[in-house]
C-alpha cells in the first residue's frame, strides 16, 4: 500500500462508508484496496464461503441502488466507468468475516481498523442522536415555513391579496381601475354589480372576468340607449344581464355571492374624484335575497 494512503487510512475509511438500505456498509472495491487484493479475489473468497456471509453481512447492490450511489456520492468518472456490474456491500460483521476467509496479516489488521471506524461512527451518532433529532425537527419546520412563505409570495405575485378598505384621491384613475379589475378577475362563479350609472366603460370592465363567470347589473334606469349598448355588447362578449332596481343609492360589487365591496363611486367615474371603498365579510347573501 502506498505510504500516503497509510497516513490517511482512517479518513479514507470514513469517506468510504455509505448508508445503503439504512445500513452502514463498505463496497468490495474499497475494501480490496485496503486489503491489498484484487476485487475479484475478494469476491471469489466470499463465494467459496457463502455460508459465512448471510444477507446481514453482505449483499449485492441492485441496479437502482447503484444508480442512486453514483448520483449521491462524489465519485470520479473513472471510478464510475470501472463499475461494470453492481458491487457487493459489506456491513461491519461482513468486514470482520472477511479477515477470516482471506487470512492475511494485512486483511486482519485492516479489518480491525475498519471495524474500529464503524464503532467510532456509530458511537458518534448515538451520542448526538438528540441533536440530530432536533436538527431534523428544525429542518421540517423550516420546510413548513418555506411553504407558507411561498404561498404568501405566490398570492402577492398573483395579486390575490386585496385591501379591505381604502381611499382613492383625485387623478388616480388608473389605480382605481386596476383595483376594480383585480376584484372582477378574482370571481370564480358570479359578479353582481349594483350601480345606478352604467355606460360602455362599465361593460368593458366586466369583460375582465373569467370565462363562465355570470355577470348581473342592477341599475336604476334601463333606458333605450342602455338596452342597445347591452345588446351590442352581448353579441361580441360574454353576456351581461341587466335588471332595473331603484332601491339603492350606493354602489356595491358582490363577488361569488359571499364577498361584498361597498364602493363610493360609480364604476364609470373611478378615480376622477375622491372615493372610498370597504369590504364586508358577511352580508352579501342578505342583499341578494332583497334583490330577488
Amino acid at each position: 500500500m502506498k505510504r500516503e494512503l497509510m497516513i490517511q487510512t482512517d479518513k479514507y475509511i470514513q469517506e468510504k462508508i455509505y448508508n445503503i438500505r439504512n445500513l452502514q456498509v463498505m463496497l468490495d472495491r474499497d475494501i480490496a484496496i485496503l486489503y491489498e487484493v484484487e476485487t475479484r479475489v475478494l469476491n471469489q473468497a466470499v463465494k467459496r464461503n457463502l455460508e459465512r456471509f448471510p444477507k446481514e453481512f453482505c449483499f449485492q447492490l441492485t441496479d437502482n441502488e447503484l444508480y442512486d450511489w453514483k448520483s449521491q456520492f462524489v465519485t470520479s468518472n473513472k471510478d464510475k466507468m470501472g463499475l461494470r456490474k453492481p458491487p457487493y456491500a459489506f456491513t461491519e460483521q461482513g468486514v470482520a468475516m472477511l479477515s477470516a476467509v482471506l487470512k492475511s496479516d494485512t486483511a486482519v489488521k485492516m479489518s480491525i481498523q475498519i471495524i474500529q471506524t464503524f464503532v467510532a461512527m456509530r458511537k458518534f451518532v448515538n451520542q448526538n442522536a438528540t441533536i440530530f433529532i432536533r436538527l431534523d425537527k428544525i429542518e421540517h419546520k423550516q420546510i413548513e415555513t418555506d411553504l407558507k412563505l411561498e404561498t404568501v409570495f405566490k398570492a402577492i405575485e398573483e395579486k390575490e391579496v386585496k385591501p379591505k378598505n381604502g381611499i382613492f384621491f383625485d387623478g388616480q384613475v388608473f389605480d382605481a381601475h386596476v383595483f376594480v379589475s383585480k376584484l372582477i378577475k378574482s370571481a370564480q362563479k358570479s359578479i353582481v354589480l349594483i350601480d345606478n350609472y352604467i355606460d360602455e366603460s362599465v361593460l368593458m370592465l366586466l369583460t375582465k372576468r373569467s370565462k363562465n363567470v355570470e355577470a348581473v347589473v342592477y341599475t336604476k334606469n334601463v333606458d333605450a340607449k342602455l338596452k342597445l349598448d347591452i345588446d351590442k355588447h352581448n353579441k361580441q362578449y360574454p353576456e351581461i344581464k341587466i335588471k332595473e332596481f331603484n332601491r339603492s343609492h350606493d354602489r356595491f360589487l358582490i363577488i361569488d355571492n359571499d364577498t361584498i365591496y361597498h364602493i363610493g363611486a360609480s364604476l364609470k367615474d373611478l378615480g376622477k374624484k375622491w372615493f372610498a371603498f370597504s369590504k364586508f365579510e358577511a352580508g352579501a347573501l342578505d342583499i341578494l335575497k332583497r334583490l330577488l
